[in-house]
C-alpha cells in the first residue's frame, strides 16, 4: 500500500492560483492512478481530477474542467493539482488518492486545506 502526504494548501483570493502536490511512499507509484478528492464543510467528499499511471489519460469532474489541471512525476513520486481561476466554492480539504482508476481509490492522504476568498 501507499502512503499519500498532501501539501501545498492555503488561502488565497477568487481568481488566484495554487499549486497542490501529494507525495507517494513506496517504489510502486508509477504503478498507480492518482486522483484528487475535495471535501467542503457540510458536504461529502467529491471528485475533482484524475490521472492514469502512465499520465497519458486524465479525467475532470465537470465543476473544474478547464481552470485544473492534474499531473504526476514518476520520478519524483509525486502528484499535483494545479488550480488556477479559483472560487470561493473550491474551498474544501483537498484529498490525494491512489488506486487502478476512478472510482477505484483505495489509500489516501490526511488532505490539505484550500480556501479561497470573495
Amino acid at each position: 500500500q501507499v502512503q499519500l502526504v498532501e501539501s501545498g494548501g492555503g488561502l488565497v483570493q477568487a481568481g488566484g492560483s495554487l499549486r497542490l502536490s501529494c507525495a507517494a511512499s513506496g517504489r510502486t507509484f508509477s504503478s498507480y492512478a492518482m486522483g484528487w478528492f475535495r471535501q467542503a464543510p457540510g458536504k461529502e467528499r467529491e471528485f475533482v481530477a484524475a490521472i492514469s499511471w502512465s499520465g497519458g489519460n486524465t479525467y475532470y469532474a465537470d465543476s473544474v474542467k478547464g481552470r485544473f489541471t492534474i499531473s504526476r512525476d514518476n520520478a519524483k513520486n509525486t502528484v499535483y493539482l494545479q488550480m488556477n481561476s479559483l472560487k470561493p466554492e473550491d474551498t474544501a480539504v483537498y484529498y490525494c488518492a491512489a488506486g487502478t482508476w476512478y472510482p477505484d481509490f483505495g489509500s489516501w492522504g490526511q488532505g490539505t486545506q484550500v480556501t479561497v476568498s470573495s
